[in-house]
């Protein structure tokens, strides 16, 4: 560069510093100026020999990114110099962490740390950039909420200033944006921001249909302006007669938001009829602002039909982020339906600034939505300064309250409601790796199936071709895609046991001479008390009917003469659901808490509940526990009020309860003998092994192992097949 050239991007760099120090929002003091100047000689300093991908000195990016942070944001003198230092701890040796807590305080070196940490993505090539760095900025949330602000003004520069890069990058980092930092700055309420955003975001993401937008908007601008004048001249009068002070302007809807009515809709641009909203925005005291909203609307009502299914009312309860506003869809000139946003000139400049506009109505006015916001977050300010630095140092934010983010190993985000476990994971990445779970890890620990997940979590899943769904994945996973699919997977496992046991009940019918027929099977149905012939199959198939139960029935078969005498009073009952295609439960026993215990209890009159409705326990002082449906009319109360009262509860079907249960052995101890031991109980899929133990002492065994069956049969069978096993000597239950 030529001397000349070095001079006049001096002169540049100097005045756009100047014009960041006037463009600010909030009042800057001595002191302040003093902060920011400094910052901007050390940012100066730190980026001396940098140029961005456009060619520029770099010190301009910091700049405009403290400019967006001073200016559209509002925020004080710490963010703005926190904001001009963004970049100097990663891209300078010279300056570390320290040095910025020496020269500027902790707060500011501590926001630097967060960006810092947010930008220097892993080195990992199998991680990718998006997963990691999300992951980074949710873990920094609790930490400062202005990291996240400063980082969403640097994104929202990098994304003005893309022109210059490739077109795969501009690709990445717009699809980036689109689905990260938007929403960020929707949920903090920089509403403005986040508009931006999404148009730039799709302005590289889909081009063609954006500049389509873009061009088509433009045509129609004039249609537009002649329609707010034609909306206008209707209720101008009236509004002029009540003597309000107020401004009516259109509102272009953002090209991205009519994008997504157009794909939301099915409808090309033409057929988008409410690609703007009326805003009208009025001058007000603070104490008639909602009286004076509601008179507009009386007003616009009067002129117009509201469509009441579209009213939002955010005056009388605020959205979270502080928003503020009575939204109307009311049927305008041309039969059209379009969108009226009424504001007092307060909420509209904390509609656009989001928090800092709440600090500066704060200081007129000690009992200000600020403290109403801050509460709306559960973030009890407790401070009555109003200085809005310590506001942000106390204010913290839990954007996702309602899901988690999780990633896979090769860092592809997952998004999973709150409480999720590793399973409902492993399910929303495929149905196979759901089947096939074998264990989790979490950050490279194993965890039970049962774990609960948080934000940042990176989950791994292992799989094996020999594992089958067991009923406890019902109570470890929580999503509705996850459950449905255990539960379709239990029931093709129970009509696969169904088929073996039809052929086991055939074999055992031959044995008493009984031919397995429709007759027969109608006969066991109905002995049995089953509903349907699948019911039976499987109940023999798992051994809940034995050898002694098919005799008895055998026996009251071949009482001919009381058969004879019974078939004449009247016509042999069949059951009504016998073909059905489907093993039902026969919910006839009620168990408590997460062991499943069986205790005393009463049915609750006040919602009589009955078999296989969704219930609780309710432990009462004189009654002992009364059982409640889940839906009934004092569930709610009982569970706000008396929480510690409350039991888990739920119907079962006692012939497919499972049973823990211990075995001993005994013998001689051989190479192989552990293995042999455990692919038997491995082998049989009705037995769950829960831990196992072996003690050898100069060549006698001793071992124990713990077992969940769900009936005796099926102990008897498994102590048998153990004792076939060479070596062993005794095996006993406990």
């Amino acid at each position: 560069m030529t001397e000349e050239a070095i001079e006049k991007e001096n002169a540049e760099i100097a005045k756009a510093y100047k014009n960041l120090l006037k463009v600010s929002y909030q009042t800057l003091t001595k002191e302040d100026k003093l902060l920011i100047r400094q910052a901007f000689e050390v940012a100066l300093d730190a980026h001396k020999d940098q140029r961005r991908k456009s060619g520029e000195a770099y010190i301009f990016h910091p700049i405009a990114v403290a400019r967006i942070v001073a200016s559209e944001i509002g925020l004080d003198a710490t963010s703005i110099a926190a904001a001009l230092l963004h970049d100097v701890v990663e891209d300078s040796p010279d300056y570390t962490k320290d040095d910025i807590a020496r020269l500027f305080g902790e707060t500011i070196a501590r926001i630097v740390d967060g960006l810092t940490k947010i930008s220097s993505l892993s080195k990992e090539t199998d991680v990718s950039t998006q997963a990691e760095n999300f992951r980074k900025m949710l873990l920094t949330l609790n930490d400062d909420v202005r990291v996240i602000i400063i980082k969403i003004a640097d994104r929202l520069h990098n994304m003005q200033t893309m022109d210059s890069m490739r077109p795969d990058k501009q690709e990445k980092i717009a699809s980036e944006t689109l689905y990260i930092y938007a929403p960020l700055a929707h949920r903090i309420g920089l509403y403005n921001i986040k508009t931006e955003l999404e148009d730039l975001g799709m302005k590289y993401t889909e081009p063609e249909v954006y500049n389509d937008i873009l061009e088509k908007m433009h045509e129609s601008k004039q249609e537009q302006d002649e329609y707010i004048k034609s909306f206008s001249k209707v209720i101008v009068d009236s509004l002029d007669k009540e003597g309000l002070n107020y401004e009516i302007k259109g509102r272009p809807k953002s090209i991205y938001s009519i994008r997504k009515k157009m794909l939301k809709q099915g409808v090309d641009f033409d057929e988008v009829y409410d690609k703007f909203a009326v805003r009208i925005i009025y001058k007000s005291d603070f104490k008639n602002e909602k009286f004076l909203a509601w008179k507009i609307y009386s007003i616009v009502t009067d002129h117009f039909t509201p469509n009441p299914t579209r009213l939002r009312d955010w005056i009388s309860s605020p959205k979270s982020t502080g928003y503020e506003a009575l939204h109307i869809t009311v049927m305008g000139p041309k039969n059209r339906w379009v969108e009226v946003q009424v504001r007092s000139e307060r909420m509209n400049e904390i509609a656009e600034k989001g928090y800092a506009a709440h600090y500066k109505y704060k200081e007129g006015n000690a009992e200000d939505a600020l403290d109403t916001w801050i509460n709306k977050l559960q973030e009890a300010l407790e401070s009555n300064e109003t200085n809005a630095v310590d506001f942000v140092e106390q204010f913290k934010l839990n954007l996702y309250s309602k899901e988690i983010f999780v990633f896979s190993p090769k860092g592809d985000i997952k998004s999973l409601p709150k409480g999720a476990t590793p399973l409902d994971f492993a399910f929303s990445v495929h149905t196979q790796v759901g089947m096939k779970t074998r264990g989790a890890k979490v950050n490279g620990k194993l965890v039970p199936l049962s774990h609960e997940l948080s934000s940042g979590d990176q989950v791994e899943i292992l799989t094996s071709e020999n594992i089958k769904p067991n009923r406890n994945w019902l109570d470890y996973a929580t999503t509705a895609r996850a459950l449905s699919k255990i539960k379709s997977a239990l029931k093709a496992d129970k009509k696969e046991l169904a088929e073996d046991g039809k052929e086991i009940l055939r074999r055992k019918l031959k044995q008493l001479k009984i031919a397995l027929d429709e007759k027969s099977i109608n006969e066991m149905v109905t002995h049995f008390k089953l509903k349907t012939s699948l019911d039976l199959f499987y109940r023999v198939g798992i051994g809940t009917i034995d050898n002694p139960m098919l005799k008895d029935y055998a026996s009251s078969r071949s009482n001919m003469f009381m058969s004879y005498i019974k078939n004449k009073i009247r016509r042999p009952s069949v059951a009504p659901d016998i073909d059905k295609d489907e093993i039902t439960s026969k919910f006839d026993q009620l168990v408590f808490g997460k062991e499943e215990e069986k205790l005393d209890y009463k049915l609750s009159t006040c919602c009589n509940p009955i078999p296989g409705d969704p219930v609780f326990g309710f432990l009462t002082i004189n009654d002992g526990i009364k059982v409640h449906k889940k839906n009934c009319p004092n569930a709610l109360s009982m569970q706000s009020n008396y929480a510690y009262r409350v039991m888990i509860a739920k119907w079962i079907d006692s012939s497919q309860q499972e049973f823990a249960t211990q075995i001993k052995l005994s013998g001689i101890d051989n190479l192989g003998l552990v293995n042999n031991i455990t692919q038997e109980i491995s082998s049989n899929m009705h037995v769950n092994m829960k831990s196992i133990s072996f003690e050898s002492d100069d060549g006698i065994f001793t071992g124990k192992i713990n077992v969940v069956v769900t009936n005796s049969t099926i102990l008897k069978k498994l102590i048998d097949n153990l004792k076939k096993i060479n070596g062993i000597d005794k095996v006993t239950r406990v």
